[in-house]
């Protein structure tokens, strides 16, 4: 079976590397005589790569060589990503992509083409990187009604966060040091924005409800405005704070809330503990329980793994479809996040912070009141549960307007 690579910066290398080290395994395990690369797509030049004699700069020689079955997409974004794997599958060849922002905002479109040529398109690599998550949601949680999905889907805001919680480090000085280390880009705005997340969530959310979930809509929050007072109040409620993606049932299951956002995270949860830039994502099935699925998210041969498994997986089923993906997307599918009953922890500032408690209160019921070291007297934290989130900020908003109240931030309360 001969196999092309288009991309060879850090994934596309690693599964080349992948392939050519373990190749005797691979073979074995793929069902076929031989898995060999035949090319790598790539612009650039590589002079003195032990891999020279395989690197082409025309895509048409991967879309028209009939001796190709599996095609890797490493090259990342959508042009000319979605084109070239799109030509891929129209001409017979199977598919493997790490490409999240691809997959979310194109899979339906791809896994339709695959079907029409009776191929597959695959991408276990696109949420976790080497973490498994794709095949075991599809596969071995099959026999369950999908009740959550939620998780840290991102190694470089959780790499900041576990430096604010431990080393009372703010937000600018973690971001710093996780630049120096590799963790994040020298432009962040990707992660720290949420965007990542929220392409992997959609993800995850199209796979566990059957229809394609777009980015473009779903509430995202970024933590680029977590503060290290957030940090303490979270502490005193008795938990840290986590960039949780999520997406559950809602409206008895004709809707679907999806989000990302700073959320309070219980020390009792799974995903408390998960530190540094590991990744994890929680799968809450009707029969099973909660299941975790735990690791780096990201790197050279954890997310080179996951591809190569996919490769494996596609020479197993050459000529044959695996049963896979989800279909087109609903209209009104995903619920406004502003109309969903929210627990929050808010902050704010006032002189008169006991008629802001006591407003809310008279609101919404009993309000939880969280304590910090060196605490102004003006400043309060509260937990407080409100039928909507809509309902609480207008709240807010009308005590901002009636005196010098100050909103200085609201987070969720997870419950995962």
């Amino acid at each position: 079976m001969k196999v092309a690579v288009m991309g060879y910066g850090v994934v596309g290398s690693g599964v080349v590397e992948v392939l050519q080290t373990n190749n005797k395994e691979i073979v074995k395990r793929s069902g076929q005589e031989s898995v060999d690369i035949k090319y790598i797509l790539d612009l650039r030049d590589f002079p003195g790569d032990p891999n020279e004699d395989k690197f082409i700069k025309d895509f048409s020689l991967i879309e028209n060589d009939k001796e190709i079955s599996v095609v890797v997409e490493t090259m990342g974004g959508l042009k000319p990503a979605f084109d070239f794997v799109m030509a891929c599958l129209k001409s017979g060849k199977s598919v493997v992509t790490s490409n999240k922002e691809l997959v979310a905002a194109k899979g339906y479109e791809l896994l339709e083409a695959a079907k029409e040529n009776n191929v597959n398109f695959l991408f276990e690599a696109s949420v976790g990187g080497g973490i498994p998550v794709i095949r075991p949601m599809s596969q071995c949680l099959a026999a369950n009604k999908i009740e959550a999905v939620a998780g840290i889907l991102n190694g470089t805001t959780n790499f900041i966060l576990t430096k604010m919680v431990d080393d009372n480090m703010d937000f600018a000085e973690a971001l710093k040091l996780a630049q120096e280390n590799g963790y994040a880009e020298r432009n962040p705005a990707a992660d720290v924005e949420g965007m990542d997340a929220c392409r992997k969530i959609c993800i995850l959310a199209s796979l566990a409800y059957e229809h394609h979930v777009y980015p473009d809509g779903i509430y995202t929050e970024g933590i680029t405005n977590v503060t290290l007072e957030d940090v303490a109040y979270a502490e005193n409620w008795g938990g840290v704070i986590k960039l949780i993606g999520a997406t559950e049932p809602v409206e008895d299951g004709d809707k679907i809330a999806v989000y990302v956002r700073p959320c309070f995270v219980s020390s009792h949860s799974q995903l408390a503990n998960v530190n540094d830039v590991f990744n994890a994502v929680l799968v809450r099935g009707d029969a099973l329980g909660d299941s975790v699925f735990y690791g780096k998210g990201a790197g050279k041969l954890p997310t080179a793994s996951a591809v190569v498994a996919d490769v494996i997986d596609c020479a197993r089923h050459l000529e044959k479809r695996k049963l896979f993906g989800w279909g087109p997307a609903k209209e009104n599918f995903v619920a406004d996040t502003m109309e969903l009953p929210i627990s929050a922890y808010i902050r704010f500032t006032s002189s008169d912070a006991q008629g802001a408690k006591d407003a809310l209160t008279e609101k919404f019921g009993g309000v939880q009141e969280l304590k910090r070291e060196n605490q102004p007297e003006n400043e309060k934290a509260f937990v407080v549960c409100a039928g909507s989130e809509k309902s609480l900020r207008e709240e807010l908003e009308s005590l901002s307007n009636k005196g010098d109240f100050k909103l200085l931030s609201l987070m969720k309360i997870a419950d995962f």
